[in-house]
């Protein structure tokens, strides 16, 4: 760790949020300014690039400088009056919740530009695409730095029209019918959403996060946190995905193009879980406590229902895409990140928090492995790519298969990989929920869940084994293995797997004091 003053942890928090909605700004530029390229095209692709590594380079700096020792207080804070009559602040901060996802996104977005210099989808102006990309970022970093609820529903919302534009713009086939129901899905649930922080704001006085987490509810009644938690739940529920709300996001997977799939999975996924933990946990305890057994049911409920839809594409004949396929099993590992929310208790969120970092990296890394196949074998249709003998993708491009099989061992849960530990401290919060919870209830749904994993691995080893696996025909022509652009875009997903898996020490760590002390009131 370096020591770095709380000034500079400031404009460097500043910068991360900010920074890519200059860099958008100058995308649109005639010539992005001090950068030259052989092309147009080129020139702004590798604007992204450079734009989206400063931003990980701040974000790496300012984890670098944060103070370990003390996870659980707000650091590199901005607290800056915005709109004085109605007491909202431009408040910024960081702390061991919101770190982790800082540093993902800045990771997920430069390895998307990295990429998209190298293999830029079709479509439109490479421009407008950056753009694009950039002002997402810029959303989902704000989203998860920002202290007030009025800055915080406008980041969430900020992130919708880019991704919508860019599942519309450079999609595949369905990309139409897939954007709308995206936006129209979450706009719905976003205005809902909205309803309830205005409650929340209006009923305690105040919408600033850390001093309505401080009260812990004290100031709210049990009937408002019950309507809050009811109508901000279901705009993070939309987002997350929950089951039932999930129904938009295998069609957004599908028609989205490759970076749209792995930004949409490993990054915009997380906002709404962020949020329970950030504000409904800390600010409305007695309306969680109220619905985390019916959030417990509904989030086992999707990881079996995740996981059979996977087993149905997966099965010989059923023309499943394999951008559908992980789309599902997003369905249900979301549902782990839920049941742990649920539980209320320090092991269960931690779990939660894991997960999804864990998700991120994971899904993140099969759908750009995924999409490299389509761009290689002209589909992800399971039945088309198994014909003949199958892929054989161990014996026509090996590396390519070892990195399908890692990733897929990888999303099953295999212990010594990121993906083990949230979902065991998920079922283990299970198992022992907060006070005023049903214990029997969460031991049915931590066996559920348990079956779930078993569910999980059935699909995944019949996804190798149909697409990795195989005798190669002799007329079989020759695959493309994994190029240099695509292992520098890889390799850090799966080194960060790996690492997780083998210390999750380094990021449980800076989540559980933080919890603690989010939890502490609720706890009493």
């Amino acid at each position: 760790m370096i020591d770095i003053s709380e000034s500079v942890m400031q404009l460097l928090l500043a910068l991360i949020v900010v920074g890519p909605l200059l860099g958008a700004a100058a995308a649109l530029l005639p010539a992005p300014p001090g950068l030259k390229g052989k092309t147009p095209d080129q020139a702004v692709l590798r604007h992204g690039v450079t734009v989206t590594g400063v931003i990980l380079l701040a974000a790496i700096v300012l984890a670098l400088g944060f103070d370990h020792d003390h996870p659980s207080k707000m650091q590199a804070t901005t607290d800056i009056s915005w709109i004085p009559a109605l007491g909202i602040r431009i408040h910024l901060g960081v702390d061991g919740i919101s770190l982790p996802l800082l540093v993902l996104t800045a990771l997920l977005t430069f390895l998307c530009a990295l990429y998209s210099y190298f293999k830029m989808p079709s479509g439109p102006s490479p421009k407008a695409f950056v753009a694009l990309v950039l002002v997402l970022e810029s959303g989902t970093l704000a989203t998860f730095a920002v202290l007030d609820l009025v800055l915080f529903f406008l980041a969430f919302e900020m992130v919708l029209i880019p991704m919508y534009f860019l599942i519309a713009r450079w999609g595949g086939a369905g990309r139409q019918a897939a954007a709308w129901k995206f936006i129209l899905f979450t706009l719905l649930g976003s205005v809902v959403m909205l309803l309830g922080l205005l409650l929340i704001g209006v009923k305690a006085g105040t919408f600033d996060m850390v001093a309505l987490a401080t009260d812990n509810g004290r100031g709210l009644t049990t009937s408002v946190q019950v309507i809050a938690v009811l109508a901000i739940g279901i705009g993070l529920a939309v987002k997350t995905p929950m089951w039932p709300l999930h129904s938009w996001l295998p069609d957004a997977h599908t028609a989205a193009p490759t970076v749209g799939s792995v930004l949409l999975a490993g990054v915009l996924l997380k906002m709404g879980t962020y949020g329970f933990v950030r504000i409904l946990l800390p600010v409305a305890p007695d309306g969680m406590r109220t619905f985390a057994p019916y959030l417990a049911a509904l989030a086992v409920i999707g990881i079996v229902y995740g996981s059979l839809a996977c087993l149905n594409l997966a099965r010989q004949g059923a023309k499943g895409d394999l951008k559908r396929l992980i789309a599902y099993s997003s369905v249900g590992h979301m549902g782990f990140v839920l049941l742990g929310i649920a539980t209320m208790t320090p092991t269960g969120v931690n779990g939660a928090l894991f997960a999804n970092i864990a998700h991120g990296l994971i899904t993140g890394l099969l759908f750009f492995l995924v999409g490299a196949l389509k761009d290689r074998a002209g589909t992800s249709d399971l039945d088309t790519l198994a014909e003949q003998g199958g892929m054989a993708l161990y014996g026509r491009a090996p590396r390519l298969g070892g990195l399908l099989a890692f990733a897929a061992v990888a999303s099953l849960g295999l212990p010594g990989l990121a993906g083990f530990w949230g979902e065991m401290l998920a079922l283990f919060g299970a198992f022992e929920p907060a006070d005023g919870l049903s214990r029997p209830a969460f031991l049915v749904f931590m066996s559920i869940a348990a079956f779930g994993t078993l569910l999980t691995a059935a699909y995944m080893l019949i996804v190798v084994r149909r697409v990795c696996m195989g005798p190669r025909g002799h007329e079989t022509p020759a695959l493309a293995d994994v190029h240099g652009y695509e292992f520098a875009a890889w390799t850090p997903l799966a080194a960060l797997t790996v690492l997780a898996g083998l210390w999750p020490a380094a990021l449980l760590g800076l989540t559980d004091p933080a919890v603690q002390k989010l939890l502490a009131g609720g706890l009493k």
